[in-house]
This record gives C-alpha cells, sequence and structure tokens, in this order.
C-alpha cells in the first residue's frame, strides 16, 4: 500500500448516500427543464397541449377573456413576450410557489453533491479528514430540506393543476413524467438523508472518541500513552476494516 492510500476511504454509507443523491439530482434536473408536468389527451384534441415550469406550448388557443383576435401556437418560454397578456393567469400565485421551491431544491442538492464528491475523492484531503463530519452533516441537511421542498411542490401542483380557474377544460389533461421525475427525487433524497443522517452521527461519535483519546493522553506517562493510542488506533482500524 502506497503512502498515498495510506488515509481512510469514505464508508459505504456514504458511497450509497452520495449515489442516491446524484440519482436523485438527475431526476430532479429533468423535471425542472421538461416541459411536461401535465398535459392534455391527445384524443379531445385540446387546444392547450402540455407545460412544464417554464414553458406552455399550445395549439392555437385562444383565451376567452383577451379583447383581441389572437391565436397563441407553438411552445414559448413563460416569461417571453408571446405569453405577456396571458401571463396572470398562466402564473397563479400558486405554480409560482412550485418554481421557488423546485428551484431551491435543486441548489440545495446540487450544492450537497459538491460537497459529497469532496468526502468522496477526499480533497482537500487535509480539511476532509478534519472535518468530514461537518461535511457530511451538511449534505444531510441539505438533501433533506431538497426533499421537502419537491415534497411541497408536488403536493401543491397536485392540489391546484384540476383547478377551473387554470387551465381550461382540466379534465382532458393528465400529470405526466416530468412530475413523476419531481416524486421519485423528492422520494430519492428523503432516503440519502436518512443514509447520511446516520453516517454523520457515526463519524460525530467517532469524533468524541478522538478527543477522548487526547485527553487520556494527556494525563498517561509518554510511553504509556504512546503504545495505548497505537493499540485503540489499531482496533479501529480494524473494526473499520470488518464494518466495510
Amino acid at each position: 500500500m502506497t503512502a498515498n492510500n495510506e488515509y481512510p476511504k469514505a464508508s459505504n454509507a456514504t458511497l450509497i448516500g452520495a449515489s442516491i443523491t446524484y440519482i436523485g439530482g438527475l431526476f430532479l434536473l429533468l423535471s425542472f427543464a421538461g416541459p411536461y408536468w401535465i398535459e392534455s389527451y391527445s384524443e379531445m384534441f385540446s387546444p392547450f397541449k402540455h407545460m412544464g415550469l417554464w414553458e406552455y406550448c399550445f395549439d392555437r388557443f385562444r383565451f376567452p377573456s383577451f379583447q383581441y383576435d389572437k391565436l397563441f401556437h407553438g411552445c414559448h418560454y413563460i416569461f417571453s413576450e408571446e405569453y405577456y397578456v396571458i401571463r396572470e393567469w398562466l402564473l397563479p400565485g400558486w405554480l409560482m410557489a412550485v418554481q421557488a421551491f423546485v428551484t431551491l431544491a435543486l441548489i440545495l442538492s446540487l450544492t450537497a453533491q459538491v460537497l459529497l464528491a469532496c468526502v468522496i475523492v477526499r480533497w482537500p484531503l487535509r480539511t476532509v479528514l478534519c472535518y468530514e463530519w461537518i461535511f457530511v452533516s451538511s449534505a444531510f441537511a441539505m438533501v433533506a430540506i431538497s426533499s421537502a421542498f419537491l415534497f411541497l411542490a408536488v403536493a401543491i401542483f397536485g392540489g391546484n393543476c384540476y383547478r377551473r380557474s387554470w387551465l381550461l377544460y382540466p379534465s382532458f389533461n393528465v400529470l405526466s413524467w416530468s412530475y413523476a421525475f419531481a416524486v421519485i427525487a423528492f422520494i430519492l433524497f428523503g432516503l440519502a438523508a436518512i443514509l447520511l443522517f446516520l453516517e454523520a452521527r457515526k463519524l460525530y461519535e467517532l469524533r468524541l472518541e478522538a478527543k477522548n483519546l487526547v485527553a487520556q493522553m494527556q494525563h498517561s506517562q509518554p510511553e504509556h500513552a504512546l503504545h495505548q493510542l497505537r493499540d485503540q488506533l489499531q482496533q479501529q482500524q480494524q473494526l473499520t476494516y470488518y464494518r466495510h
């Protein structure tokens, strides 16, 4: 074993929790960018086709309350000039709350993924070895909050998407894959948060044990303390080896 590989590697719990977080982040990214949170049944020939958090698609749609004879056609960004006159109808307050929750969840999950990547690759090495429990604890908090935000987002959207004051003919519409991906991301982040919490607690307990060991060394003879430290470190390494 070379000197570069003598430092302790990340535990299996951290690796599994990080992997689940990365998969959940992929689902969240696809949901965030996907224009298929809700769509109309193709058999109904509805002028509304589908929409995402940031895009609406219509097929020669005429808004009843708009006094000019204008048809909205094609897919456009929700903040584009095309939808300026009907933006208040397209973007009710509850949908803006969904956008905010999903955006915050994406930012937090990406930050957690960066922290977990640093823990796994051990970079920067000295900082990660000294503060690994802080890295994992911070990642746990961010992933758990992301899961909570996504739960609120899917609950709010699912409870309001069939309002008759929003899209016309709501009975013609059905929740689609972008919404399903947000639900999957919420579940995966919840599972990852549980694993990261358990690992953060274990790392914190190991840190307390190390502090107690240093305190015992200060009240012991130097040679006896050195042998005691060596024996305890060997025992910890053996326990870590058998755990992995």
